[in-house]
């Protein structure tokens, strides 16, 4: 195979459709707006009018709230971490920070803070220091011989 013989297979590309340039090319004239009308016209914003009804956004009630300033942790589960520890990919000799975890390739990014939960199963004697965990992940931490601690994020961050 040469450079001079690629090309993409039949029918995977399409060329552009070159609208309002005359009548040979099927889309001349009009451009498929038809004739006269706001909509034939140019600079028409109409995307939620229901020819005067109330539009379906004004109808339906609206509920909850998005918290403007809300936290949004990385979760990770610590059948997870006992996978990486049993690989060798976390050592358990040293603390297991958000910063091991993050080395690791466990979490690819801390956003606010790390977040255990105790899906899975876990029987590493490890310590484990991190932004929040589950109470369930606690206390299964502490039934494998370890310590799990929950370490306050400082306000200057």
């Amino acid at each position: 195979m040469k450079l001079n013989e690629l090309h993409d297979n039949e029918g995977a590309t399409q060329r552009k459709k070159r609208i309002g340039r005359g009548p040979g090319s099927g889309m001349g004239k009009t451009g498929g707006r038809g004739i006269k009308g706001q909509k034939s016209r140019s600079g028409v914003a109409i995307k939620g009018f229901e020819g005067g009804q109330m539009p379906i956004y004004q109808r339906l009630p609206k509920r909850g709230f998005n918290k403007p300033n809300r936290k949004a942790f990385a979760v990770v589960n610590l059948g997870l971490i006992q996978k990486f520890i049993d690989e060798g990919k976390i050592d358990i000799k040293a603390d297991i920070t958000e910063d091991a975890l993050i080395a690791s390739g466990l979490v690819r990014r801390k956003k606010d803070g790390i977040r255990v939960l105790a899906k899975g199963d876990f029987n590493a004697k490890a310590t484990i220091v991190v932004t929040g965990a589950s109470a369930g992940a606690v206390e299964a931490v502490a039934k494998a011989g370890g310590s799990l601690t929950v370490a306050t994020v400082a306000a200057a961050e």
